[in-house]
């Protein structure tokens, strides 16, 4: 599967995390760290092979922004 990067964390650095991507099929990746097992034991309705990521508001709304951008383009 191809990914695009939607958006990146601006603090991270370099090429690093959390980031969002889309995917050629038109669903959304996310690259981040896991949450702490905690926090996991909060999740409802976990299906075997989920995970959980944690990414600041910012990244989210960056990729926001710029999947309209995207479609609005086409």
């Amino acid at each position: 599967m191809r990914l695009e990067m939607l958006y990146k964390d601006q603090g991270s650095g370099g090429n690093g995390c959390p980031a969002i991507y889309l995917a050629e099929n038109g669903q959304i990746v996310v690259q981040g760290p896991a949450v702490d097992q905690d926090t996991f034991s909060n999740l409802v309705n976990v299906l075997p092979g989920e995970i959980a990521l944690q990414i600041a508001p910012e990244v989210l709304l960056g990729a926001v922004d710029r999947l309209h951008a995207k479609n609005e383009a086409r």
